[in-house]
């Protein structure tokens, strides 16, 4: 196995399963609706819905970044802000974070062992660094909404 396939299978298993720290991405967000996923059961915590838009904003500037293109943060902003959403948007939304996940992974199978210690463009972190964070990123954000949803269980109990 490639260094380059190590790396999408630690992505593809941070995101859809198999993960040996818990829950992965896609589990933790299993059966949330969309009351659950704008549900604040936290102050001054992110919910859920949060959570996924930054993630997804973040996949598609990491594939943006490796194709050379100089982004410092994605176009909608580190967090992006929107307003509760019908179970339909919540729906698109998903599907929007399944897609640049598969798209970012596609790219990244596509990618060389050689390049890994290169960065995408000056001033960045290698190419080798960034798709770490990115299987770091999916994990940390798995557990912050698997801490949400036990939250939000723990009030609704109380």
């Amino acid at each position: 196995m490639t260094e380059i396939q190590r790396i999408v299978d630690q992505m593809r298993r941070a995101y859809e399963g198999e993960a040996w720290h818990g829950p992965s991405l896609r589990e933790a967000l299993d059966g949330v609706t969309a009351a659950e996923a704008a549900a604040r059961p936290v102050p001054g915590a992110h919910s859920i819905r949060e959570i996924v838009q930054h993630l997804a904003a973040w996949e598609d500037t990491l594939l943006r970044r490796l194709a050379g293109e100089p982004l410092r943060e994605p176009a909608e902003g580190d967090w992006p802000r929107g307003a509760a959403a019908s179970e339909d948007e919540w729906q698109a939304l998903l599907h929007r974070l399944d897609e640049r996940a598969r798209r970012l992974r596609d790219a990244v199978a596509a990618l060389d062992d050689a390049g890994l210690d290169e960065a995408p463009y000056p001033g960045t972190a290698t190419r080798y660094a960034t798709l770490h964070g990115a299987v770091q990123h999916a994990a940390y954000h798995a557990g912050q909404i698997a801490l949400l949803r036990r939250a939000a269980r723990a009030g609704s109990a109380g």
